[in-house]
């Protein structure tokens, strides 16, 4: 596990204004990935999944588009890339007046950037994400304590990255794959997970607005509710109170297990299990950021106060340089009734 990352206390007691809320209280467990070099045995974003040697690796084989990117480059122009990316970076913070880039930096670049030849073949599945239920609690199997996600690095339906969840019991992977296949090829450097350790921290969600009945967004958004909270807090959201509780005091963002999900841009729509019809519920939220302009509230006290730049090769606070659709959020739903049947992939 990473350092430890501390929530900062909600601005508000939003049970005491809205006390309606209090049943729809739900605990989401913020993962907080940062940079670092996970093991087979680590809950981890991107890194080496604890993967049995006699199971066969998954594989794509539907159709993929070789016009969905100018460029085509290999997993390992991408990680060479944000090398010389993060070089860059630490040269020009310690002297200014450093170059840019480096003659061989260059020469990198411009032979990368032209691309690789396509590949028309089955894709082997990157992995994503590796969640141990001692570190992270969440809906799986009984004989499972363990959540394994992949996915393939093309855009399928939807335009996103199609997932596959992987239940096992870690106890009985003795031998493990040393060396699994990698794609030869993926269609956006975005796609490719940066690996990460999580430090899991459980949090209170309540409902997105648009989940909540008529009355009670009503109150949410009636100026007079709001008059007992520290009034310097609340004038950026005089005109739009209802926005304050979506920023701050709903649903947590960046990745996440449990919870509630996060509507944006679309409104609620159902949630029916594919295979039985129950409603899925929230199970893993794969964020391309960790928080945005309108869900500061949402930084964690110990980067608040650090003295110290972002990790290097990081984009803002997009730690794990995975990017869906130009910053939405890919949520996997599964379905209460049996973590077996089908997931549902919910863009927003």
């Amino acid at each position: 596990m990473n350092a430890t990352r501390t929530t900062p206390p909600r601005p508000f007691d939003v049970i005491a204004l809205f006390p309606q809320l209090a049943p729809l209280a739900r605990t989401a467990t913020r993962l907080h990935p940062r940079p670092g070099a996970p093991t087979v045995h680590d809950s981890s974003v991107g890194g080496p999944l604890l993967w049995p040697a006699d199971e066969p690796w998954p594989y794509c084989d539907e159709p993929h588009d070789s016009r969905a990117s100018l460029r085509i480059h290999s997993p390992d122009d991408v990680r060479l890339l944000r090398r010389d990316r993060a070089a860059a970076a630490e040269r020009l913070r310690r002297d200014p007046q450093a170059p840019e880039w480096t003659p061989e930096e260059r020469e990198t670049w411009e032979r990368i950037k032209a691309g690789r030849p396509w590949f028309d073949g089955p894709i082997p599945l990157l992995p994503v994400a590796q969640l141990y239920a001692r570190d992270v609690p969440f809906l799986r199997p009984p004989d499972a304590d363990l959540l394994q996600v992949l996915w393939c690095p093309f855009d399928h339906e939807m335009a996103h990255p199609k997932t596959a969840l992987f239940w096992r019991s870690s106890a009985t992977v003795i031998d493990v794959l040393e060396a699994p296949p990698e794609p030869p090829i993926v269609q956006h450097g975005c796609y490719l997970p940066e690996p990460c350790l999580f430090s899991p921290e459980q949090v209170t969600e309540y409902p997105h607005p648009s989940e909540l009945d008529k009355e009670l967004r009503d109150q949410l958004d009636d100026e007079s509710r709001w008059e007992t909270i520290d009034s310097a807090r609340y004038s950026a959201y005089a005109d739009d109170p209802g926005e304050l509780y979506l920023c701050n005091l709903s649903t947590a963002p960046g990745w996440k297990t449990g919870g509630w999900t996060r509507w944006s841009p679309t409104d609620p729509i159902p949630r029916p299990c594919p295979e039985c019809g129950t409603e899925q519920v929230p199970l893993l939220t794969i964020a391309s950021w960790e928080w945005d302009g309108g869900s500061e509230t949402w930084i964690p006290e110990e980067e608040r106060t650090a003295s110290s730049p972002p990790p290097l090769g990081t984009r803002d606070c997009n730690f794990t340089e995975i990017d869906i659709t130009g910053g939405n959020n890919l949520q996997l739903h599964a379905c209460p009734a049996s973590p077996d049947h089908p997931h549902i992939e919910l863009l927003q």
